[in-house]
């Protein structure tokens, strides 16, 4: 394998990265811009009892914006009976302070939504405000069924809050998860970088055979040498009978 065959098969490699490194460039920025969020807002008191959000159907407000973000799991594997945590961020661009009462989510089957899977727990917080012109970011933890099958499945989460007492709710994520089992969670990011360390030592690997072929090839091979002996072909001779070069030779004999 030559150093050009193998600058092309790095060059792919390089190419089929370059998605992944985009992912994980965007994760980076989505964690700074939530860590921005955490230093300017103001987060509340978790309270220790949730109340029952599930059958409150409220419109968003205008003036509030949700961002949500897995710090620790961007591939939104979640093992079954182990908590994860989620990052919901809160922006005001209203005029009046929104003050924040509790996050919930659902577990739904993703061929059809109506099909509830799971209710998960309600998170509520006392003295959450978010004053005019200002971000702020709360935590989620939540837990799926432990006995819950591996697979995908929708995931809904909204937020509670209510801007001169009247209550809203907005949809921070409405998406897919995959559910594993506990102990078998291992992200695309990891996967990827395993295949590519091993494709990069095996071309290598490759290249220095090739390296070691060439070179020994050039060393088994002996320079040509003269040989100062002359062989005469007998046949050649027998064809050259009665022609003047036999003549001529034959006179040189007699000379010496």
């Amino acid at each position: 394998m030559t150093m050009k065959s193998f600058s092309v098969f790095f060059f792919v490699l390089l190419l089929l990265a370059s998605p992944i490194l985009q992912v994980a460039r965007c994760q980076s920025e989505a964690e700074a811009d939530v860590a921005e969020a955490v230093e300017e807002g103001e987060l509340g008191i978790v309270g220790e009892e949730a109340q029952d959000f599930g059958s409150g159907n409220f419109d968003s407000a205008p003036g509030v914006e949700t961002l949500c973000l897995f710090p620790k799991n961007s591939a939104k594997f979640i093992s079954a009976g182990e908590e994860t945590e989620l990052l919901v961020g809160v922006e005001n661009v209203g005029e009046s302070p929104v003050n924040v009462i509790a996050i919930t989510a659902s577990v739904h089957l993703p061929f059809d939504h109506r099909m509830l899977v799971q209710n998960l727990s309600a998170q509520a917080f006392n003295n959450a405000s978010v004053p005019p012109s200002k971000q702020a970011t709360f935590p989620y933890i939540f837990a799926v069924s432990k006995y819950l099958q591996p697979g995908t499945f929708d995931l809904v989460g909204n937020i509670f809050y209510e801007i001169d007492q009247h209550p809203y709710q907005s949809t921070f994520y409405n998406g897919t998860i995959e559910v594993v089992e506990a102990g078998g969670f291992l992200s695309v990011e990891s996967v990827f970088l395993v295949t590519l360390g091993i494709a990069l030592l095996v071309l290598f690997g490759l290249w220095l055979q090739g390296q070691f072929q060439r070179i020994s090839k050039k060393t088994k091979r002996a320079p040509k040498v003269e040989v100062g002996t002359r062989t005469t072909d007998t046949s050649l001779d027998e064809w050259l009978q009665g022609t003047a070069y036999t003549q001529s030779a034959s006179k040189s004999k007699k000379k010496k």
